[in-house]
């Protein structure tokens, strides 16, 4: 297999992808879908959802991958939301739906359910049977993505197409992180309805590479993987690597890991303890960028500019500007922490999909705001602090929680960790700490844990509480439901578990 798309046993070449996106686009026309339009996709990763996600794009179609860990309801929104003119689903995740379909929606399924009735067309034999789309492709045009929806309803991100100065562009933000060589093999366990996971699976297919897809993420099973197709391309996010970590000394030097070249992580601030373990153990592979669905890749940096900078989200890509103001929106001096600004990105701009207002309140007069805190340094190197809606006041002071988490994870016995502001009379906000950490849960050295971190952290930033669970409420994504933390912390449910 030198090239196409492995996934759990299935296999396509990339000569028979080709031929299949063409009819899969006929298939897509003939139902109706026009450049501009939408096509949904309730798939999980898998030969088809690259294949449909291709095909859209070949119209000129915004594909719109559905996150199939949403609950009934939330699909059903994202579906009535979007608009598709035509919804592409695996059979099963199909039948959990309560609500009934869009009655002007064409639906074509993937597999059998045990209960399904076959009243919808399937999609392979579909598209087997359909003529190819005539004449040339369309431009491309990027996925729509729903974002997760923890502050509201779920918002689709609608990217402009792009001009021909910001297709270049991209591409070459594309190269930079996605550093394609020839035979490049890229496993990609993170779900496709995320933006870095299906942009990477796309580049590597359109670059002729092998794709392998998991339907998730298993910390030795990618181990596994890595070497019985020799990897070269890897994407992570930082969670993964703590499990990775985690793994016990016999199972991690088991494998041959020598072909892989590019290890891009995203998704999520990554423990400075963490990412040097991680770089110890894999070698300077491990390249990281910032950005988001709406805004695209804004910055980046390699594994030796990262270990000469620690804690860098590295400087800004090419045609990206940023700047870091005070809530006056005065420029923030060289090191001092402040909203993260896009002033320019050279990309296609975005809007939300129906609300527009939603992405005019973004706009500050200097740029768009990230909802980021950070600085920069004499370099132009950019740092994160937080989230802003993460940030803790207390007593008037302004606490990163970020800073506490990676000075957390260092503690053994910690396997990951999330710092919060819960309601203090007396101070505005107080810290807490909440950490998974089964084995300390029964007997917590909770002073141990606070002398542990009053070594690299100023005392006040310390947490009052510190509160042991076996597991933190997260994505899939490995980011943590902090909101739903807090709701919990305050409830007192994870003091009873």
């Amino acid at each position: 297999m030198q090239s196409g798309i492995l996934s759990e046993g299935s296999y396509l070449d990339h000569g028979s992808l080709g031929v299949r996106v063409r009819r899969a686009a006929g298939l897509l026309t003939a139902s109706g879908v026009r450049p501009g339009d939408t096509v949904a996709l309730l798939l999980r990763n898998s030969v088809t959802a690259i294949e449909a996600t291709l095909a859209a794009q070949h119209i000129g179609a915004y594909p719109v991958p559905v996150n199939w860990h949403f609950t009934a309801q939330e699909i059903a929104y994202v579906l009535q939301d979007c608009g598709a003119r035509v919804l592409v689903a695996h059979a099963d995740l199909l039948e959990k739906l309560t609500d009934p379909l869009p009655a002007d929606m064409a639906v074509f399924t993937v597999g059998q359910a045990g209960g399904s009735d076959a009243s919808h067309p399937d999609w392979d034999s579909s598209v087997t049977a359909s003529e190819p789309m005539p004449g040339d492709p369309h431009p491309v045009v990027a996925s729509m993505i729903y974002t997760s929806g923890t502050s509201g309803r779920p918002k689709g991100v609608r990217r402009a197409p792009a001009t021909p100065e910001q297709a270049a562009t991209v591409a070459r933000i594309r190269d930079r992180l996605y550093a394609p060589m020839a035979g490049m093999r890229t496993l990609i366990t993170a779900p496709l309805y995320h933006t870095a996971p299906v942009l990477f699976a796309s580049f590597t297919s359109r670059r002729d590479g092998l794709l392998v897809l998991e339907t998730r993420f298993d910390a030795e099973r990618t181990l596994q993987l890595v070497e019985q197709h020799r990897i070269t391309h890897l994407y992570a996010v930082p969670t993964m690597f703590v499990r990775l970590l985690a793994l016990p000394d016999e199972v991690r030097s088991r494998y041959d890991l020598s072909s892989l070249r590019w290890v891009l992580h995203a998704g999520a601030p990554c423990p400075p303890d963490v990412k040097k373990a991680m770089i110890d153990w894999w070698g300077p592979v491990i390249s990281e960028y910032y950005g988001s669905t709406e805004m695209g890749p804004l910055t980046f940096c390699t594994a030796q500019e990262w270990l000469e900078n620690p804690g860098s989200v590295g400087k800004p890509l090419p045609g990206v500007t940023i700047e870091i103001r005070d809530e006056a929106g005065q420029p923030c001096p060289t090191g001092v922490p402040g909203d993260v600004i896009l002033v320019e990105s050279g990309q296609p701009d975005f809007t939300y999909h129906g609300d527009d207002a939603k992405r005019q309140a973004l706009a500050t007069g200097h740029g768009l705001v990230t909802g980021d805190m950070g600085y920069l340094d004499e370099a132009g190197r950019l740092f994160i602090c937080d989230r802003r809606t993460d940030m803790i006041i207390s007593g008037g002071v302004n606490i990163y929680p970020a800073e506490i988490e990676a000075a957390l994870i260092g503690y053994p016995g910690i396997e990951d960790c999330a710092v919060i502001g819960l309601p203090n009379a007396e101070f505005g906000e107080e810290v807490v700490a909440v950490i998974q950490a089964p084995t300390l849960k029964d007997s917590l050295p909770e002073a141990d844990i606070q002398t542990f971190l009053r070594q690299s952290i100023a005392g006040y930033k310390v947490p009052r509480r510190i509160i042991a669970v076996d597991a933190l409420p997260r994505d899939d994504s490995g980011k943590i439901f902090k909101r739903r933390l807090k709701e919990q912390v305050k409830s007192g449910e994870l003091l009873a578990a």
